[in-house]
């Protein structure tokens, strides 16, 4: 999928820019960590109990949608160890050996950070298990028949995987965290306190029911509330005398066609589509992104599972079904004859 793809209400950062940012903005503590309060809890009482042995805590596998502080949680996790913390992520991982190299350079204690572990190579998975449990490698010298094993010992690390697809991981992968943490969508409430938070930061002077508004059209996620944030922002300097009040806030958004639910253009272009062409559906996949201009994958990766998770589309075997809540959202009627009632309990996908 193009990385450009409406990068506004993207929950991915799209850009090295974004990412410099990203890092200005995010909490040090777990005590400046707003919403995920479950996990927070738990994750304090892992890290106050290995301080208190001074031993390296258990791995940590955060799962959960992009844009939600996996990545912040992991440099908490260091800061809050007073430990180095080593990046990396499973693409970049694509042999044993890059695996080898990255382990036998960890200092006693050090934070691994590995992010997308889901996507790393079978190779460097299996050695991965070897290090996770007993902290040793082999290294392989040699090849052939002649080959040799040579057991490397590594000192004692917590390594913090990330994924987006926890069922993607292998069973004895996810066997060997001792802490798993999922990473559930914002409350508005907690996205709130996120924007006027990086407001300070940012030295935006912005009015309560503004933060409110921004917070509330950022759909759960911190990372597209900071970036509407910058948005609303701009307006306010270039149009306004750059304080961030609720009109302004209003008339950015819409300029930039991110409406107060939340749905931006390509959301509201399919749900257009399957209402107004297609009658509710329900229509396969292929033929609703024709409909909108668009490619199979964009639609089913960049607009489904917000309008899914929303309550706006379903999934059936028989294709993609607008529900009675997407046709209100558009100011339609709900036509007494919609197929969405028969077929709404059927299986998830086509």
């Amino acid at each position: 999928m193009d990385e450009n793809v409406r990068p506004l209400v993207s929950a991915d950062a799209v850009d090295l820019e974004e990412r410099k940012i990203e890092s200005a903005l995010r909490p040090r503590t777990l005590a400046e960590f707003g919403g995920q309060r479950r996990v927070s809890e738990q994750l304090e009482l892992v890290l106050h109990a290995a301080r208190g042995r001074r031993r390296a805590p258990d791995h940590v596998l955060l799962s959960g949608p992009p844009g939600l502080g996996k990545t912040t949680l992991a440099m908490i996790i260091a800061a809050e160890l007073s430990a180095p913390l080593r990046v990396t992520s499973g693409p970049a991982i694509q042999h044993a050996g890059d695996l080898a190299a990255i382990l036998s350079g960890l200092s006693e204690g050090e934070v691994l950070f590995l992010d997308e572990i889901h996507r790393m190579s079978r190779p460097a998975e299996e050695l991965l298990y070897m290090a996770m449990e007993d902290f040793r490698v082999d290294v392989i010298v040699g090849k052939g028949p002649g080959a040799t094993a040579i057991p490397l010992e590594i000192p004692p690390f917590t390594l913090v995987g990330a994924t987006t697809r926890a069922g993607l991981l292998p069973g004895p992968l996810r066997d060997r965290f001792g802490f798993t943490g999922h990473l559930e969508f914002y409350a508005a409430a907690e996205l709130e306190k996120i924007v006027n938070r990086s407001a300070a930061l940012l030295d935006v002077d912005i009015t309560p029911e503004a933060a409110t508004e921004i917070a509330s059209r950022s759909r759960g996620t911190p990372r597209i509330a900071n970036r509407l944030l910058r948005r609303v922002r701009d307006y306010a300097e270039v149009r306004a005398d750059g304080i961030v009040t609720i009109a302004l806030s209003k008339a950015a958004l819409d300029l930039y066609e991110v409406d107060r639910m939340g749905l931006d253009r390509l959301d509201r272009a399919v749900l257009d589509a399957l209402c107004r062409r297609f009658g509710g559906g329900p229509v396969g996949l292929s033929t609703l992104a024709v409909a909108v201009g668009e490619e199979r994958e964009t639609v089913e990766e960049v607009a489904e599972p917000f309008l899914v998770r929303s309550g706006y589309l379903a999934r059936t075997p028989r294709g993609r079904v607008a529900t009675p809540a997407a046709w209100r959202h558009l100011g339609l009627t709900v036509p007494k004859g919609a197929t969405f009632a028969d077929t709404l309990f059927d299986a998830d996908d086509e």
